[in-house]
């Protein structure tokens, strides 16, 4: 199937409405009309954009965290807890995995489930089988904006019914929820299904309601370097706004390193903005999103506590407009509501506590982002060639040629040669390139970063390195040196 980097015409978008809409019952709820008139009576505090605008200009670092359970009164009381125990700025509705396969009978069984038994068998909430209805209940019932965070190759009959169901943001791509989360599905059909989400999204921009859209940043949150997922942040910011989503999240994973973490987010800003002004879309409002540590945790709940605040440090350091927070249970699984609340608490402190301080303009930050710029410069260049300046066919070249290759990714579509390590700063660096195409300056870089940590670990550059690497933070540090290694 050949996809284009064209806005769908009315025609094509509204015959596919009418196929998405049949896909589960509660589809044939959803009324245009009557959405955008519900979404404009959600008062302004309670518009995800509106908050997020607000904290942009005030310099502001807002907390949000995930969540989500099986029956719509229990996941109301979980997010009222989230907010007034927790103090969240910004409220979640995590999905729940059958709905993010479109297995919704199979939802439907564990929505049952989870009345017969009286816990959530299902992790997270299943909105395309509540329906409309009861999404606006579950988000008029809140005093905080509340998103939708899922994990869907093809979201579009939930981005229906959510947006619908008065979410006023809305999270995914076609790539970050493609090659991170799925083995065989194509990047054409996933490219095709959010150009439907954010078709979606246009229909309410042109009815006069703006919902905020929010590509996933982390990709797979394993070493991934920021020039990785900084490229595929722009493509997918450049895609979203070509089928008329003015409002954009964009995000980063930490790696750990405080100054590469800060010039990550830097250079992001940089980047979306020099791209989309460069396409004509100078009037998308931009912000971003920092995600706290993705990798393993250590078991021990104190220990956590100093993962998710070095993580809260980072994000507010760098400016960013909202945090995704951790909990201390991030190694035990799905963690309780109080625990929860508690890793909220414990980034809200250092949120507050550091709001007064920036670290965009250190010499070493501004030092490290120019790297990343440049790197990722040559990653979207070489996507721009490979489409013939359409980057939704190249960036299906791209992934194909391994000039875009996110480290530890499942999807077939993933080249997969590209690996990572940290040197000997933490900061995270290429082991191999792959096909990444860097000039010859960046590859010496890489080269010299890694040389660094092996004559202080006194051993050879190898692999051993990203298997220690992978396994430190889970251990207590941040670089996994070779036992006696000082």
């Amino acid at each position: 199937m050949e996809i284009k980097n064209q806005k769908l015409p009315d025609d094509v978008f509204q015959a596919m409405r009418k196929e998405v809409l049949a896909q589960w019952p509660t589809g044939k709820d959803v009324n245009a009309e009557e959405a955008f008139a519900y979404q404009k009576s959600i008062p302004k505090e309670k518009r995800f954009g509106e908050k997020l605008q607000k904290a942009h200009a005030e310099g502001m670092t807002l907390t949000q965290p995930r969540a989500g359970v099986a029956l719509p009164e229990e996941h109301i009381k979980l997010l009222h807890h989230l907010e007034t125990e927790g103090e969240a700025d910004l409220l979640p509705s995590t999905i729940d995995s059958y709905t993010r396969l479109n297995r919704y009978q199979e939802a439907e069984v564990g929505i049952q489930k989870s009345r017969e038994t009286g816990r959530s068998m299902l992790n997270g909430f299943p909105a395309v089988n509540h329906g409309v209805k009861i999404c606006r209940e579950v988000t008029s019932a809140l005093k905080n904006p509340v998103q939708v965070r899922h994990g869907t190759p093809d979201a579009r009959l939930l981005t229906e019914i959510a947006v619908a169901g008065g979410f006023t943001s809305f999270e995914g791509g076609a790539i970050s929820y493609n090659i991170p989360y799925s083995k065989n599905h194509s990047l054409e059909s996933t490219i095709a299904h959010w150009q439907y989400t954010d078709r979606v999204i246009d229909m309410y921009e042109e009815a006069g309601v703006s919902i905020n859209r929010e590509p996933f940043g982390p990709l797979t949150g394993t070493l991934v370097p920021p020039c990785i997922s900084n490229a595929v942040a722009v493509i997918e910011a450049l895609l979203a706004a070509t089928q008329g989503v003015r409002d954009i999240t964009l995000g980063y994973g930490q790696c750990g390193n405080l100054v590469q973490d800060v010039a990550a987010m830097r250079s992001l800003r940089i980047m979306a903005r020099r791209y989309l002004d460069r396409f004509g879309f100078t009037d998308v409002r931009l912000t971003t999103v920092f995600h706290e540590w993705m990798g393993g945790f250590p078991q021990d709940e104190a220990r956590a506590f100093g993962v998710i605040s070095w993580g809260a440090a980072a994000a507010v350091l760098s400016k960013s407009t909202k945090v995704i927070v951790k909990t201390p249970h991030e190694a035990m699984g799905i963690p309780t509501m109080e625990a929860n609340a508690a890793g909220l608490r414990a980034s809200k402190q250092i949120t507050s506590m550091l709001c007064d301080q920036d670290m965009t303009e250190n010499p070493a930050v501004v030092t490290e982002s120019a790297i990343i710029e440049a790197e990722t410069e040559c990653i979207l260049k070489k996507t721009e060639e490979l489409g013939k300046g359409d980057f939704a066919q190249g960036a299906v070249a791209a992934f194909s040629a391994g000039v875009i290759d996110v480290p530890f990714a499942p999807s077939r579509c993933n080249l997969g040669k590209a690996m990572p390590a940290r040197d000997n700063q933490g900061a995270v660096r290429f082991l191999e390139l792959g096909n990444i195409p860097f000039s010859d300056d960046l590859k010496a870089f890489h080269r010299e970063k890694l040389e660094e940590r092996s004559k202080k670990e006194n051993r050879a550059v190898n692999f051993q390195m990203v298997i220690d690497d992978i396994y430190a933070i889970g251990k207590g540090f941040l670089v996994g040196r070779p036992e006696g290694t000082k």
